[in-house]
């Protein structure tokens, strides 16, 4: 596995494990499986792990430090405050101030079982908490040896340039692949202009670039994708036209549809390090096969033909409001 560097210093696998799965939004997954699906991706040499305090309202991150009892030297964690939830995983807005920062990484320590975090991103900004404050917090973190390195989460260009002043923003993590490319007009551009790493969730487009589905019934019940906008009606039917391009290019290089997703985004630079997140192995195995497919400048050109910025029917979420602030 190689490996890339994420803001100055921080290194990690060029592929990374979203651990959301395993715990929250998606249905189907078992704990056995999901700690067994961890512990096959450090045998591959993954070592990035993502996940946040708000997935299971914190089983998620008891869950990751089970899965890593042992191996902690091997791993890179990074994890995320901000979505306050209740204790059964019920919405209670978001908070960057500074007490509930300190608080927020305190608990996801003790979950966790570790005595530092790698990687500590503020999940959502807070409108109400000036981002001075909130980055101010998570500096302090860094200087008492809590955190190593510091990030945001679907943040807007102006408040990643306001963090970066306070303390180095090492890594911006906001969705990122071949059906959402928002971020190449201003995100992009801005962390790569002040040496912040990009990390890319939901690089298969939450497992719809994948192709595994052909009608939004295909997806379970208790399914939170039933929810999103783009797995929806019309924009369901309009999207799956996307799948069939990309799925036709994959078949002429004899690759699966997620896996040519997934390489488009390990060509956007080395700087940027797609997390795919899977609780189940065959899913995990697939994925990190991806690395090894080389795209051409003639093949990467009909990937941006084939699905071009704003192709994609239906926002991301029902409600924007928390993205990009």
């Amino acid at each position: 596995m190689r490996t890339r560097t994420l803001g100055e210093s921080l290194k990690v696998a060029e592929i990374g494990l979203g651990c959301m799965g395993m715990s929250a939004f998606y249905a189907g997954a078992e704990e056995a499986e999901s700690i067994a699906t961890v512990e096959r991706a450090l045998d591959f040499g993954v070592t990035m792990l993502d996940t946040a305090d708000m997935y299971g309202a914190g089983a998620n991150e008891h869950l990751v430090g089970r899965a890593i009892s042992g191996r902690r030297e091997a791993v890179v964690i990074a994890t995320k405050f901000g979505q306050v939830r209740g204790p059964q995983g019920e919405p209670r807005g978001v908070r960057g101030d500074a007490e509930y920062v300190r608080q927020a990484c305190d608990a996801s320590l003790a979950r966790l079982g570790v005595e530092h975090i790698d990687l500590y991103y503020q999940h959502r900004v807070d409108p109400n908490v000036p981002i001075e404050e909130t980055d101010g917090a998570m500096a302090e973190l860094v200087a008492t040896g809590k955190v190593r390195h510091l990030g945001l989460s679907e943040a807007s260009a102006e408040t990643i340039r306001r963090a970066h002043a306070v303390h180095p923003i090492t890594a911006l993590e906001s969705e990122y692949s071949l059906w959402t490319r928002g971020v190449e007009a201003e995100i992009l551009p801005t962390v790569r202009e002040l040496g912040i790493g990009f990390v890319a969730y939901s690089p298969l487009g939450r497992g719809f670039l994948t192709g595994r589905w052909a009608d939004p019934d295909d997806l379970p019940p208790e399914d939170s994708r039933r929810n999103h906008p783009r797995f929806q009606g019309q924009n369901f039917e309009r999207n799956l036209a996307l799948v069939d391009r990309v799925r036709a290019l994959a078949a002429a290089k004899a690759v699966e549809p997620g896996q040519l997703a997934l390489a488009w985004v390990l060509h956007r630079g080395n700087d940027v390090v797609p997390i795919p997140g899977t609780a189940r192995r065959e899913h995990l195995e697939q994925n990190v096969a991806a690395t090894e497919i080389e795209l051409d400048g003639s093949e990467l050109a009909r990937l941006d033909e084939a699905a071009p910025i704003d192709a994609t029917a239906g926002d991301r979420y029902a409600d924007m409001s928390s993205v990009e602030l």
